[in-house]
């Protein structure tokens, strides 16, 4: 099973951190598998590091993220189930800048969010986070 780690970053403007991906166009918080050997939390900071250029400090759990209707199938023939922890995260530093995953990166202010194009299951992540709920969302 592939774990994947997403990171909902809000900055003191409490605007969200967005990828527009360069895969499908559709924008998205940073996140990707987690590697061998690694915690879940180094594998969210290492993929916002990677598609954003903004180096984070993971402190909480949005939430699970377990629907099985929700299954991937990727370029390269792998179908799987989503099964994802989007983590929240703060930003300690770097500079924004673009990755061969994240065509723009940039921060989104919630209400600009339904003027851009997201996938549900991403909007989910993002609604859950700035609700910010005692209790983290298990679904």
């Amino acid at each position: 099973m592939v774990v994947a780690a997403t990171a909902f970053v809000l900055d003191d403007q409490d605007r969200v951190l967005l990828i527009q991906r360069t895969d499908n166009g559709l924008w998205a918080i940073p996140g990707g598998g987690q590697d061998v050997g690694e915690h879940i939390a180094e594998t969210a900071v290492r993929e916002t590091r990677e598609e954003t250029g903004i180096d984070t400090e993971v402190i909480g759990i949005v939430g699970l993220y377990t629907n099985p209707n929700h299954v991937m199938a990727y370029t390269n023939g792998e179908v799987r189930q989503q099964f994802s922890i989007c983590l929240r995260a703060k930003p300690i530093g770097g500079e924004l800048r673009p990755s061969d995953e994240s065509k723009i990166v940039r921060w989104v202010g919630r209400d600009e969010l339904d003027g851009l194009e997201i996938h549900p299951s991403v909007r989910l992540r993002i609604d859950h986070g700035y609700a910010k709920s005692a209790e983290p969302y298990i679904g």
